[in-house]
């Protein structure tokens, strides 16, 4: 890989880690309703289980994709079923206050590196960046995309959980908290758009 390629690969993998996605509207409704410590394991599922999403397709399973063009629709229904439930979830997330906290948890680290299978954002962030930055198609250069977004991708989604905590000060009546979960629901369900584009 050329200098050039690595930079432009850098900000790519930087852009379209911190913009709005599934991942990230989860993350700040995380940060809001546990905190940032107890969303640690969510943040490192996220860029650990999409670097190796990224090394996985890289390595040959797009070939699978071109060769049963069935499973697309598949992923695609199962994508939009399974975000559907998770803003169910986020909307349904937090405990008012004074309630144990052990009704509601954070996405542990494996759900949250399975979560990227079915992520429509993931799937766009992970093609187009192998298409674009591996044109040997070599593995050492998909071991570089994937590297790239393992070190990019956990401080920016770093900051979508500290914004979600610092919002937490605002959220202090049931009803506020309930009012964001819902927001922050609704906002995850509109990211589903890219699994209706094509």
């Amino acid at each position: 890989m050329t200098y050039d390629l690595i930079a432009a690969l850098v900000l790519f993998a930087f852009v379209s880690s911190i913009t709005p996605g599934p991942n990230n509207m989860m993350l700040m409704a995380s940060g809001a309703n546990f905190g940032f410590k107890r969303t640690i394991p969510h943040m490192f599922g996220v860029g650990i289980g999409f670097s190796v999403m990224i090394f996985l397709v890289g390595a040959g399973l797009v070939q699978v994709f071109d060769a049963y063009p069935i499973l697309h629709t598949v992923l695609k229904v199962v994508s939009v079923f399974y975000l559907l439930w998770l803003a169910w979830k986020i909307a349904h997330a937090a405990p008012p206050k004074g309630k144990s906290d052990s009704e509601a948890t954070p996405l542990t680290f494996l759900q949250a590196a399975l979560f990227q299978w079915v992520n429509p954002k993931a799937w766009t962030m992970a093609l187009t960046a192998i298409s674009v930055y591996t044109p040997d198609q070599s593995l050492i250069s998909v071991l570089y995309v994937s590297f790239a977004f393992g070190l990019v991708n956990f401080p920016s989604v770093s900051v979508w959980t500290v914004l979600g905590q610092q919002m937490a000060r605002f959220l202090t009546s049931a009803a506020r908290l309930r009012a964001f979960n819902w927001t922050m629901a609704v906002l995850l369900v509109a990211s589903l758009y890219p699994a209706f584009l094509g």
